[in-house]
């Protein structure tokens, strides 16, 4: 198996880090801090860092401020959304979930849905598209 590493940048200085390889350790809380602590946190209303990816699974863990809106949030594969810290409220064309910490939901492909930081939150998204 080939491991796949990505290198850190001006942006993301600390993001030197393995994506892929027959084992990857990820640790929420250091990628947590490591998100609070760049630029696009100070500047946007989110940031994230994909921390597992493969051709047919990806993982990111992503911060969100309170109010930061994920519209028309549309993906081609089976997705769940894991909170780790705080509250978010996912619209449906079925209604809202709102899913706090140590909650998870998952969509099958292609569901139309919008993600709203009810609080600061931070959430693990994952993308499984061998389907």
């Amino acid at each position: 198996m080939e491991r796949k590493r990505n290198e850190a940048t001006l942006n993301r200085p600390d993001g030197d880090r393995v994506l892929d390889a027959p084992y990857v350790f990820i640790d929420v809380n250091e990628y947590t801090r490591q998100l609070r602590e760049e630029d696009a946190w100070h500047k946007n209303d989110r940031n994230g860092i994909t921390v597992f990816k493969t051709d047919h699974l990806t993982m990111v863990v992503v911060g969100l401020h309170e109010k930061a809106v994920l519209k028309n949030n549309v993906i081609d594969g089976i997705v769940t959304i894991q909170v780790v810290e705080g509250k978010i409220r996912v619209t449906t064309p079925d209604g809202d979930i709102d899913i706090r910490q140590n909650q998870i939901v998952t969509f099958h492909r292609c569901l139309d849905h919008s993600i709203e930081a009810l609080d600061e939150s931070v959430m693990i998204l994952t993308n499984n598209k061998h389907v």
